[in-house]
């Protein structure tokens, strides 16, 4: 059989002295490293206690916006779900019947809105494709849980409330400054 190179190896049998055998110098190596991070700050944070300080351009938890009048700014175009690299956005539109003004800004919806967190990627490009200023990625960090089923996140979970709105206006100042 032909070597898959030309260079050709040479085996050394270098006989080991006394101390490499009985490998003295590696054991005290390692129990070194172990003393200097044993007397160490600690780099653990007990998570739901102590939080640590989010960047402010940290891209979390999504949400969909309303208006000032608290209508859902989402018109069911279709841009976010086409930017998204990982399909994770999935939409039905449906058209505003009479008397639903008040919920929705224009004549066409999102009648269902999903994202699949576990395939979001958090790149923002959904963000940046809304021509309506409808969905953000927030700083709030996305719950842990143990089925997979309630990771799709539907408009219960997306749309903010009227009593607790979500200010993204600091992040998107500090985007725009840069």
């Amino acid at each position: 059989m032909k070597p898959l190179t030309q260079r050709s190896s040479k085996v050394v049998n270098k006989d080991m002295t006394f101390m490499e055998k009985i490998y003295l110098p590696a054991i005290f190596g390692g129990m070194w490293i172990t003393l200097k991070h044993f007397f160490k700050k600690k780099n653990t944070v007990s998570y739901p206690e102590v939080k640590r300080p989010v960047a402010p351009i940290y891209r979390g938890q999504h949400v969909l916006k309303r208006d000032d009048e608290g209508r859902e700014r989402c018109t069911a175009c279709g841009l976010c779900a086409v930017s998204c690299p990982a399909e994770a956005i999935t939409m039905v539109a449906a058209e505003r019947k009479k008397g639903e003004e008040n919920l929705y800004r224009e004549e066409k919806y999102a009648k269902t809105y999903e994202i699949n967190m576990l395939r979001c990627i958090f790149c923002g490009l959904c963000e940046e494709a809304c021509p309506k200023e409808a969905i953000f990625l927030t700083d709030k960090i996305v719950d842990a849980d143990f089925g997979r089923g309630d990771f799709i996140y539907g408009k219960d979970k997306l749309v903010e409330t009227l009593e607790d709105r979500i200010d993204v206006s600091k992040r998107q100042i500090w985007d725009y400054q840069q």
